[in-house]
């Protein structure tokens, strides 16, 4: 991903953001992830009875641990990283940058020789980002069907939530995180959706069309992409309303050299009923309303412009056929876990939610 970085004219070292993200010791991985989305700040500060700091737990440490399949009612304690990279208050906020960038690290605990926390360093506060070049592609040629009435004369990514249709919410928040090159792919009502974008100028970004004849699926419409995008790019569907962070999605991909990255969500189901395990006619074991974990399609990937030729042209091909068919080829293919708050709006019901 190439970016371009600023310094910012001071370092916001002393502001209270960093007292949300104390947990004790006795916190679980699902308390984490509960601190994690409520602060925003991707680190929580792990403290003892006394107050002193005990270590940390990232964001990138609770994905590990998701990837892993390590329950959320788990202690920290199995994760906690204990020799965190921490710095004294004397530490000049130059020498801090220098440090982040040398160290590759996002959060720095300011901690004092009593081991207490006085103060949190974080990249995006010392440092500003201020463009992305990699595109992202928004699937927006679908009918909606589930959500009958609501989509009978206006297409889905237009439907309104908080004031806004979701297609610019989408829009807004990954140009918040930098990126300001958009390619919507439209079908069903697609002239509505480029009447009310068009180029992206009220926005201050660039947005082209990719015009389906016909539904292509979730990956079909790909295959139209002309020129193929040089760098990586970022596909979403239209109806995904989440906080997750695409700039990071992105980083992801990189860091683990994949071709495919798809982003997951992990769904939790609990049997209404006692289970009976059996084997024959032999009762083994009884499990009182066990609860499924599985993780399920999130609805946004990273894709290398290498796998566009997996994808033929004028037919219908979805998004989990292409990554079988990488798979298939012994390409890395690899999931991002997204523990961020997410929202397929596919029913009436998921778009009276996130209203």
């Amino acid at each position: 991903m190439k970016k371009d970085f600023q310094k910012n004219d001071f370092f916001n070292n002393d502001n209270n953001k960093w007292k949300g993200t104390l947990l004790s010791l006795n916190a679980t991985i699902e308390d984490v992830l509960k601190n994690l989305n409520k602060t925003g700040l991707r680190i929580s500060l792990i403290i003892n009875e006394k107050q002193e700091f005990q270590g940390t737990v990232t964001d990138g440490d609770i994905r590990k641990a998701l990837v892993e399949g390590v329950d959320q009612k788990t202690s920290i304690q199995k994760i906690i990283n204990r020799n965190a990279f921490i710095v004294s208050p004397e530490i000049k906020p130059e020498i801090v940058l220098q440090l982040m960038i040398k160290n590759k690290v996002q959060q720095i605990p300011v901690v004092n020789e009593v081991k207490k926390i006085s103060g949190l360093y974080l990249w995006d506060e010392v440092i500003s980002q201020k463009k992305i070049t990699n595109t992202m592609v928004i699937m927006a040629g679908g009918k909606g069907t589930r959500l009958g009435k609501y989509t009978k004369n206006c297409p889905k990514p237009l439907l309104p939530v908080n004031g806004k249709p979701m297609l610019e919410q989408i829009i807004d928040r990954a140009k918040l995180q930098g990126f300001e090159r958009f390619i919507i792919s439209i079908n069903y009502l697609g002239q509505m959706i480029e009447d009310y974008f068009g180029n992206g100028e009220k926005w201050n970004v660039k947005i082209d069309y990719i015009k389906e004849d016909q539904p292509l699926g979730t990956a079909g419409s790909l295959s139209l992409l002309s020129p193929k995008p040089e760098h990586p790019f970022i596909v979403s569907n239209c109806d995904i309303v989440t906080d997750i962070n695409y700039g990071e999605l992105l980083d992801f991909h990189y860091d683990h050299k994949a071709v495919a990255t798809m982003a997951v969500r992990m769904h939790e189901w609990k049997n209404p009923y006692g289970v009976v395990v059996t084997k024959g006619i032999d009762i083994i074991d009884f499990e009182e309303k066990p609860i499924i974990r599985s993780n399920i399609n999130a609805g946004v990937y990273v894709l290398e412009p290498s796998v566009i030729d997996d994808i033929e042209k004028d037919k219908n091909f979805d998004m989990p056929n292409l990554f079988e068919k990488l798979k298939k080829k012994n390409q890395k293919t690899i999931v991002y876990p997204v523990h961020e708050p997410w929202l397929d709006v596919g029913r009436p019901e998921d778009y009276y939610k996130v209203k």
